[in-house]
């Protein structure tokens, strides 16, 4: 295993350092994956490095996968037109900050959004 110095100010690498391309271009045709162990051990070495080639998918899409992604673009449309909705904003506005402060809540207005988005597809399609 090779081992890695880091320079001054850098105490830890963690997460996906290169990705390959998904649409072919010159790009690095393997991931390099950096993790950092926090677990309290005798040693220093925790930091480590992996390369993972890139991977495609065999399986075909199950109907849940699909139906998850037409629901996803859906409710992605209907946030992106509701927010610019000129109409509307005040009342949203209103109602995301009489409800951001209770338990069940949503604490940002893009969450609130797709909250609200998403039960009026999900009552549009069931109801």
């Amino acid at each position: 295993m090779a081992k890695v110095e880091w320079s001054a100010g850098i105490d830890h690498v963690s997460g996906a350092l290169s990705k390959p391309s998904k649409k072919g271009q010159h790009s690095c045709k393997k991931m390099l994956l950096g993790t950092h162990r926090v677990a309290a051990t005798q040693s220093d070495a925790c930091n480590r490095m992996y390369i993972r080639p890139k991977v495609t998918r065999t399986a075909p899409l199950k109907q849940e996968e699909i139906e998850a992604r037409s629901r996803f673009a859906a409710v992605r449309a209907m946030v992106q037109t509701r927010s610019k909705d000129l109409t509307k904003i005040t009342a949203d506005q209103a109602a995301f900050e009489a409800q951001k402060d209770l338990s069940y809540g949503k604490k940002t207005m893009l969450a609130w959004y797709w909250k609200v988005c998403g039960d009026a597809y999900d009552e549009s399609l069931n109801g």
